[in-house]
């Protein structure tokens, strides 16, 4: 242990940055202590003892009143003295100590598992959307996102700058200039990376897509490629099929309007549509043709009220549309 420097471990141990990279809570931190690792590897001795103190176990500190210790510690007395004679000569008294001994150790295991008790292992925030519902977030960063119906976005208390995606978000990321702090968004598909953006990011049907409105993003797929965007571009990736998509797009149509109350719709199929639809709100599907299937729509439709929206669609395709529940049934307008 001659290589431990005594000073530098003081300060490792109380530095939240290290504590962020031993528990793997930020990446930056992360970035940052790997780096400087491999830069110092003279110091590798004095992390490694860090790195294990602050593993240790730690509880919370728990005050526990005297006249508990006393009543306690009586108890244990007790029970010991009702089990030995009154006197003993000094030379005999050695298992009497061995008694007060074991009550010392009962108070501990006492005071261990109340510690234990209020260990609060719940460290991740999740927020989720019902079918059809949109709400606005503001995360503790300051990064606004705008979460699609049947949503949902979590992560960890210590650090809203790592997100986790299901569904359907668009991101307005709170750019941190001082640290260059970047941003996260990981989903089934791939990650997002970006430090002050607006980009929009739809995780339905078995894929990724990304839509970026403002400043530049790197995308990190499933299969090890990286793709860089710029203001305008659509990029879509399914680590099942390993297909990409990677195109100029119209952003005077966003594809994040959705959150202003209207899905925009640019030559897409009815069939598209309506998967849009099934995973908004939670139904399902059928279509009497497949040429239905096939019909495009184009235009605004409002998005905030299920009946409005299957009205809208009817009109803009020249169908009919019966809700049974949860299914809909589309067939030609006669």
């Amino acid at each position: 242990m001659k290589n431990i420097d005594q000073h530098f471990l003081d300060n490792l141990i109380k530095d939240q940055s290290f504590i962020n990279w031993i528990k793997k809570s930020n990446r930056n931190d992360i970035q940052y202590w790997n780096s400087w690792i491999s830069n110092n590897p003279e110091q590798i001795e004095t992390i490694e003892l860090a790195k294990s103190i602050v593993l240790g176990i730690r509880f919370k500190e728990t005050v526990i009143a005297e006249e508990k210790i006393d009543i306690e510690l009586q108890k244990a007395l007790g029970t010991i003295q009702s089990k030995t004679k009154p006197v003993l000569p000094f030379y005999k008294q050695k298992k009497s100590f061995a008694f007060y001994g074991i009550a010392a150790s009962i108070l501990m295991i006492f005071g261990l598992f109340i510690g234990l008790d209020k260990y609060n292992y719940n460290t991740t925030t999740v927020h989720k959307t019902a079918f059809g519902e949109i709400i606005n977030l503001t995360l503790p960063d300051g990064t606004s996102v705008v979460l699609n119906g049947n949503s949902t976005i979590s992560y960890d208390k210590e650090n809203s700058r790592d997100i986790n995606l299901i569904g359907e978000a668009y991101f307005k990321v709170k750019p941190i200039p001082a640290t260059k702090a970047k941003f996260w968004v990981t989903t089934n598909d791939l990650k997002v990376e970006v430090y002050g953006t607006q980009f929009h990011v739809n995780t339905r049907d078995e894929k990724t897509d990304v839509v970026l409105d403002e400043g530049s993003i790197h995308l990190v797929l499933d299969n090890g490629i990286t793709k860089k965007m710029i203001p305008g571009e659509f990029v879509s990736f399914s680590k099942n099929t390993e297909n990409i998509t990677h195109k100029k797009v119209n952003l005077q149509v966003p594809y994040g309007l959705w959150r202003d109350g209207t899905y925009i719709f640019n030559n897409l199929t009815l069939k598209e549509v309506m998967k849009n639809m099934e995973y908004t709100y939670g139904i399902t599907t059928n279509f009497d043709t497949k040429e239905l299937e096939k019909k495009l729509i184009s235009g605004g439709i409002p998005n905030k009220n299920l009946k409005i929206c299957l009205a809208a669609i009817e009109k803009s395709a020249n169908v009919n549309i019966i809700q049974n529940n949860d299914t809909l049934t589309i067939t030609n307008n006669n």
